[in-house]
């Protein structure tokens, strides 16, 4: 039973890392296009 709560502990952390990466990444592009197209912030 331990063992199994900590598995899905674990995979929580691991999607949310996951999540957080992804947003970044998105974030991070979105800003060079917008960059590119001649916006500024």
């Amino acid at each position: 039973m331990q063992q199994s709560l900590l598995k899905r502990l674990l995979w929580l952390v691991i999607l949310w890392g996951a999540g957080v990466l992804a947003l970044t990444v998105a974030g991070s592009v979105f800003r060079l296009l917008m960059a590119a197209a001649g916006f500024k912030s």
